[in-house]
């Protein structure tokens, strides 16, 4: 039960990251700026 509790944590996790990400890049008007929240993301392995 305890790897299906954390599993679920995790997808919550990186669910809640991706919807953050995507505000951030809906608000950014800076194509800079842009460029790096999408760098930081697909290092990280956030993105879908």
């Amino acid at each position: 039960m305890n790897s299906v509790t954390s599993s679920w944590r995790r997808r919550r996790q990186a669910a809640r990251t991706r919807r953050a990400l995507d505000r951030a890049l809906a608000r950014t008007s800076s194509p800079a700026m842009r460029d790096e929240l999408l760098t930081m993301a697909n290092s990280s392995g956030f993105t879908r």
